[in-house]
């Protein structure tokens, strides 16, 4: 996501095939933010956390800003996003980890 020019990127073939997430749990702390990508599918008695990604408070608002470009760019093009019923926001310890971190 740097702004700076002449750096190449390498996507490697193990990761270019991606993971599944419908949920990502996110904390922080005054130098970074902790973002949980996490799968959780029917049937299966535990979710599970398939990635985390750490980043700078710096960085995470450039993604923020970064994923609100493109999700208006969806929309416009494939129409509102419909999230159903709005979810309430949860706390880690509602699953067993006990931090009280909020998603």
């Amino acid at each position: 996501m740097d702004n700076e020019k002449g750096f190449s990127i390498e996507l490697k073939q193990d990761v270019a095939k991606g993971t599944y997430s419908n949920l990502a749990i996110i904390t922080h702390s005054k130098n970074e933010f902790i973002i949980d990508f996490v799968s959780r599918l029917p049937g299966m008695p535990k979710a599970q956390v398939t990635d985390r990604i750490i980043m700078t408070p710096e960085s995470t608002k450039r993604l923020l800003l970064a994923l609100q470009d493109n999700v208006g760019k969806y929309e416009t093009a494939n129409g509102q996003i419909d999230l159903g019923e709005p979810k309430a926001t949860f706390h880690l310890s509602d699953f067993g980890n006990g931090n009280g971190a909020k998603s």
